[in-house]
């Protein structure tokens, strides 16, 4: 087991751990029964390793840390639809030549997702109110992107978009990236933890739907220093406004969660309140 630091008076600091023992659990966690159809980023285990290592006195209980919050991380994307039979039905969708197969395809994908099944009674409506304060946008991020790029032929964007999708879940990245390539888009999908290495690509908008929340769970203090990070005129952050079993309201906490996010930033802030969701858009160029 890794060895534990001990100071002057005889206190137990963080534990040590060589690299060799953090490569090992990265490995271990990987490959793990519950985790290793995700092909997890590495960036996103060794920044949890380190996050709670910082935290903890003893290795095993610094371990057991990592193994929650991973589960609190990543439990939104267990549960995922069959990823072949998926991409098997998206091929035959495209060879048809058939466009209300195409969507009828894509709805069920959106609806495998809690976060975007929520969303398909609204999307007639949902994106073109977004783009009625940002404009039209010419390249798009949709940052922890979960099923939303099968949105696409709902949101009336110029063939000419460029649209950037990110995700922690490879099987879900590559059936995203089959998806654009037969939709023939500028588009590219990929598999990176973004808090760990925020995306750079200049944008008109990032959308970054139903993770603010979960990223100050997994750090906090998270959220400011990522938003600042970010190349992109506006930025589009929703919240949910009720529980997933729809017993607890929580309008008013997403709303002060918000404000307490960009307390003293100068960008300009317009709300979106739809019946499961508020999208916060902040423009900040």
């Amino acid at each position: 087991m890794p060895g534990i630091r001990e100071s002057s008076d005889g206190m137990n600091k963080a534990p040590f751990v060589s690299e060799d023992e953090i490569r090992d659990w990265i490995g271990k966690l990987r490959t793990s029964r519950k985790y290793r159809s995700l092909d997890l980023p590495e960036s996103l285990l060794r920044d949890v390793i380190l996050g709670e290592l910082s935290r903890h006195n003893r290795p095993d209980e610094a371990l057991k840390a990592v193994r929650e919050k991973l589960h609190n991380i990543v439990a939104p994307y267990l549960g995922d639809p069959d990823y072949s039979l998926a991409q098997t039905a998206l091929r035959a969708a495209f060879t048809s030549g058939n466009p209300q197969s195409i969507r009828d395809f894509c709805l069920s994908m959106l609806a495998s997702h809690a976060s975007t099944r929520e969303r398909i009674p609204l999307l007639g409506e949902f994106y073109s109110r977004l783009w009625q304060i940002t404009g039209i946008p010419q390249t798009i991020l949709d940052l922890a992107c979960g099923m939303q790029p099968f949105a696409l032929p709902w949101m009336d964007l110029p063939a000419s978009i460029r649209y950037f999708a990110y995700d922690l879940h490879h099987p879900r990245i590559e059936l995203i990236h089959q998806f654009f390539q037969l939709s023939g888009c500028s588009c590219k999908a990929i598999h990176e933890d973004i808090l760990v290495n925020p995306p750079q690509i200049e944008a008109d908008v990032a959308l970054f739907f139903k993770e603010a929340h979960r990223f100050e769970q997994r750090r906090r203090g998270a959220c400011l220093p990522f938003f600042q990070s970010l190349r992109v005129r506006w930025l589009l952050v929703s919240l949910p406004i009720s529980s997933l079993k729809g017993t607890r309201n929580l309008e008013d906490r997403q709303r002060r969660l918000m404000q307490s996010i960009l307390a003293g930033q100068a960008w300009e802030v317009e709300e979106i309140r739809f019946d499961n969701e508020l999208v916060f858009c902040i423009q900040k160029t």
